[in-house]
């Protein structure tokens, strides 16, 4: 039997890919599409709005209902939206994936706390290929230890909120977990001014945010006489999707508690 799946936000950038993947999984089956209240577009059917026909499910704002007949909600949409959420999954026991970046830590505390009754997925970023490079920057800050300078770079496309990006972010605590640090304390976000010689124990991100770019991430290991990068670059939302789809199916076979695609790539 397929897995029923509600989509909130299905009406942005990765909700729409987000029911293209959904309509070629052969496990997978959309449930409900979900707006904001004040969306112009309730009451459109989802496949009209993305070109890939008539599927006879409607734009709602209904979360009660999609979360009482839903077995996994997938959200892409803003952190005080994502927390809307937590009551009614944890009323009618649906499953959250979370794929909603920029959450401050009291708000990643109530998540936690909702992880205690249903099982929930908290990614940065969905992506296969962007959890392949965290474990390859766990090796490579392993192995160079304090004997490099560390810069992580991203760029995305002019419509995102929040810098640096969770991605980024993420990687910057695989980082500095793997040397030790605190990210909290050893983070540089842009330089200005005489800042004097680089400290190497810090790790410095840069943000731009232009035009149409999906996301690029590179994290750059500096030493005397050669660096290492490692570089993730994603062309299409569809990557994402097809990320939160394994979440989705590989969240029913489990019970409460709080995940990430680590676990689900068994990393």
């Amino acid at each position: 039997m397929a897995t029923l799946i509600a989509i909130n936000g299905a009406a942005g950038r990765i909700g729409r890919c987000l029911i293209q993947a959904i309509e070629q999984a052969d496990d997978l089956s959309l449930n409900f599409a979900l707006d904001r209240a004040a969306s112009t577009l309730l009451g459109v059917d989802v496949g009209e709005l993305t070109g890939i026909g008539k599927l006879n499910i409607s734009l709602t704002s209904d979360v009660a209902t999609a979360t009482m007949s839903s077995d996994v909600i997938i959200d892409f949409t803003l952190p005080e939206v994502t927390l809307t959420l937590l009551p009614h999954c944890i009323a009618n026991k649906c499953r959250l994936v979370i794929g909603t970046t920029g959450f401050s830590a009291e708000q990643k505390m109530r998540i936690e706390d909702a992880a205690r009754k249903i099982p929930v997925l908290l990614a940065p970023n969905m992506s296969i290929g962007v959890n392949v490079s965290l474990k390859l920057l766990d090796m490579a800050a392993r192995l160079f230890g304090d004997e490099v300078d560390i810069e992580i770079m991203e760029s995305h496309h002019r419509h995102k909120v929040d810098a640096p990006s969770g991605t980024a972010l993420k990687m910057g605590e695989v980082v500095a977990g793997a040397l030790g640090r605190d990210l909290d304390t050893c983070a540089i976000y842009g330089r200005k001014g005489r800042t004097g010689e680089r400290n190497r124990t810090t790790i410095s991100f840069s943000t731009v945010r232009a035009g149409d770019i999906v996301g690029d991430h590179t994290v750059m290991f500096a030493g005397e006489g050669e660096r290492v990068e490692i570089t993730h670059k994603a062309s299409n939302r569809m990557a994402f999707a097809l990320g939160a789809m394994r979440a989705s199916g590989w969240l029913m076979e489990r019970d409460s508690g709080m995940y990430d695609m680590q676990d689900v790539l068994n990393m």
